[in-house]
């Protein structure tokens, strides 16, 4: 592991012990917890190098874990002999507010976007047989039962309160919510649902994304014969959720779902060319998995800086595209300023977690086309949701 990879290990850790604000200043030094013992270790804060009385410190010499905690609690000034002249406690806004009154009558207006995206879609042409139901309705129905996150029979009070509200004219059977969502043609729809979705936060998202894959499992494992142990094993199945996201809002641009041995370099350029449609891309953060000559040609072509840390094997040779001999040339030479914009892929990650934690991180569906399907869902559910918190904070119409 480089120095690089060690000092970002680092900072992660010290931002763990910043949120427990339980750091404290005395004479001019800064008392901070151990994470693993019952001890307090001493910062002195300095111009020229800042210095800690931890072990990791004294047998390296590099800037530990308590001296990125002390940094992450405190704006400060400093003389030119390097003693902290004021010292503020890093503290975070939220519009309560505002928040309440999304929260609160978020269902409500879910329920009427989620009408308004669906009224987009176009009717498949009825040729013969029995009617079925419209294919609008089947995805409102779809998209509301993700988004209770209840069983396909425990959620059928929600479909028939939308109908008692006018947004679906038939109740249809759970078993046809089901089987709707096994059907390979909704795939597209909702991946431009998706997108359709995001466009009212089209001014605001102007400038900064982030691109990130991560996994979401169905109740379903692989098997195979293991000639070393000559056994039988079992591996639990996910799906890859690629997603590009807004730094800004936390609102996803673009989605793909693909199988877990699908690498995420190769997504890039799709994911990106969906975004970049309708919004101005100017920067994108990716960990070192979307690093390649080709992604850097793409993003090239298109005016976007890509912020993507280099590994330690990676050179700057001829016959390179010039973004790359930049970015490379900026990456060794700037890196505090570089980290300062890859920071920004933390968002895409709390995006993630918004996801998970509200609609789960597992698929009730079984086959590959359902999974997929619900998967969107989940995505689609997000940025209806994100739209609503930003009609209350920033007063999207």
């Amino acid at each position: 592991m480089d120095t690089q990879e060690l000092l970002q290990i680092r900072k992660q850790k010290g931002s763990e012990i910043a949120k427990t604000g339980r750091i404290k200043f005395n004479n001019n030094k800064w008392l901070v917890p151990s994470q693993t013992i019952n001890k307090y270790y001493l910062v002195t804060l300095r111009i020229d190098k800042s210095v800690c009385t931890c072990p990791d410190f004294i047998e390296r010499g590099l800037k530990c874990k308590h001296i990125f905690a002390v940094e992450m609690t405190i704006s400060r000034e400093t003389s030119l002999d390097g003693c902290i002249i004021e010292a503020k406690k890093i503290t975070y806004t939220q519009d309560w507010t505002n928040y309440d009154k999304a929260q609160t009558k978020e269902k409500e207006l879910f329920l009427r976007l989620l009408n308004e995206l669906c009224f987009t879609i176009e009717e498949p042409e009825y040729k013969f047989g029995r009617p079925k139901m419209p294919l609008r309705e089947m995805i409102f129905a779809s998209a509301l039962k993700v988004y209770t996150t209840f069983s396909l029979r425990r959620f059928m009070s929600d479909i028939g309160s939308a109908k008692q509200l006018g947004y679906i004219d038939k109740i249809p059977h759970f078993s046809s919510v089901s089987l709707y969502m096994n059907k390979e043609e909704l795939t597209p729809i909702l991946k431009e649902l998706i997108v359709l979705s995001s466009l009212p936060l089209k001014t605001i998202e102007n400038n900064s994304f982030s691109i990130d894959s991560s996994g979401i499992s169905p109740s379903k494992y692989s098997r195979w014969f293991d000639h070393k142990w000559g056994k039988e094993t079992e591996r639990k199945i996910y799906y890859k959720v690629h997603l590009l996201t807004g730094n800004k809002t936390h609102i996803v641009c673009g989605a793909e779902i693909t199988s877990q041995f699908s690498g995420d370099a190769k997504m890039l350029p799709q994911l990106v060319d969906i975004a970049h449609q309708n919004f101005n891309m100017n920067e994108l953060t990716g960990d070192k998995a979307y690093l390649s000559h080709l992604n850097f040609e793409h993003l090239e072509k298109l005016g976007i800086t890509p912020y993507i840390p280099f590994r330690t094997t990676s050179t700057r040779r001829r016959g390179q595209t010039a973004l790359w001999r930049k970015m490379y040339n900026y990456f060794a030479l700037n890196q505090e300023e570089f980290y300062e914009h890859y920071h920004q892929r933390s968002n895409i990650e709390s995006v993630f977690s918004m996801i998970t934690r509200k609609y789960g991180n597992y698929v009730r569906s079984k086959n590959e086309t359902a999974c997929t399907n619900e998967i969107l869902l989940k995505v689609l559910c997000h940025n209806i949701c994100v739209v609503i918190q930003e009609m209350f904070e920033l007063g999207v119409e």
